[in-house]
């Protein structure tokens, strides 16, 4: 039984570092999509800047993971190993299918959505933390909305600084920029969502006994910052190119306008300690900054799809979660 434990234990870890590692491939393009569709920095330098940077994120704070760990499920002792297992697979299987079809899915309604799933078909409804649930659920909804009206104040507000500046001259200047501002926007990103897996295992490891608190672990930070790390060098290129391009056709001015707007949003969460969707918040940002240069130039029926991609997010990766926890319980 001790033997079975420690096997499921290690699945859990593997899982969540798989989910850790595909999270940064498949997100990638939140970090370096609009530098590289506004040539601000070439493909390659955009990965490998943003893979360092979203290991120093992840290394920075355990708030998020706290949250994850702690404010989805009413206690520890009433998820299993078995339990995380089949979150974990139902969000991994969920990302790699948005991420075939190019689809910006949020990773992060993708782990929630596993995890309310595999609780609700194991335990029921009332192995659930319905306050905590409403906290990151509007958490992920508010933020990308926040994003996109602080990324049509952002531009506005840049247009008046440079309203003397030749445009050509703002571009160039903007183009310099955008390095350091994606820069910040990778940081921010390891900041937040390297945290998700953090928390899971956190939760696995006290739910087994293992640990007698839900704190993060040195060897839990540096195993996830690293697959975060290692996922976003892989690039997700079919996302870079739905984010970076379909949505609004940027300009210099634009990307940095979105690239900063972005990094303070999610680094703002990360401080709060709430888990966001950094897809949806640089989409909002670019949406917020393309209306600002002119409504119709906002391809708003990219826009619809990532927001029906949105709402199918949660139940798509419940219900696959619950299936996956099925068929393990007739195995374990």
């Amino acid at each position: 039984m001790l033997e079975q434990a420690s096997i499921l234990i290690f699945i859990v870890i593997a899982l969540a570092l798989i989910f850790d590692f595909v999270n940064g491939f498949h997100d990638t393009a939140n970090a370096i999509a609009t530098c590289v569709s506004t040539r601000a920095v070439s493909p390659a330098v955009a990965i490998i800047m943003s893979a360092i940077l979203n290991f120093a994120g992840a290394m920075i704070s355990t708030g998020v993971a706290k949250t994850i760990g702690g404010d989805i499920v009413q206690s520890a002792s009433m998820v299993n190993e078995i339990i995380i297992i089949a979150a974990l697979a139902g969000a991994i299987i969920w990302n790699l299918i948005t991420w075939w079809f190019g689809m910006p899915s949020s990773s992060s309604h993708a782990l929630v959505g596993g995890i309310i799933g595999a609780v609700i078909i194991s335990v029921g409804f009332m192995g659930l933390n319905g306050y905590g649930i409403l906290k990151i659920f509007l958490s992920l909804v508010l933020s990308p909305l926040a994003a996109m009206a602080i990324g049509w104040i952002i531009l506005h507000i840049i247009f008046a600084i440079c309203h003397s500046m030749r445009p050509a001259t703002v571009n160039d200047n903007c183009n310099r920029l955008q390095v350091i501002s994606a820069a910040l926007m990778a940081f921010a990103h390891g900041s937040n969502d390297a945290q998700k897996s953090m928390g899971i295992i956190t939760l696995a490891l006290l739910s087994g006994g293992y640990i007698g608190a839900l704190e993060v672990p040195t060897f839990v930070k540096i195993s996830c910052a690293f697959a975060m790390a290692l996922g976003t060098s892989f690039g997700g290129w079919k996302i870079i190119r739905t984010v970076g391009g379909k949505i609004f056709r940027m300009q210099p001015v634009h990307g940095f306008s979105a690239d900063l707007n972005s990094a303070v949003v999610i680094f703002g969460a990360t401080l709060l300690h709430l888990p966001v969707s950094t897809t949806h918040v640089v989409s909002g940002s670019i949406m917020g900054v393309g209306a600002a240069q002119r409504v119709k130039a906002v391809h708003w029926d990219v826009a619809r799809q990532m927001l029906v991609a949105w709402l199918m997010t949660i139940p798509c990766t419940a219900i696959l979660s619950a299936i996956v926890y099925l068929i393990l319980h007739l195995f374990i």
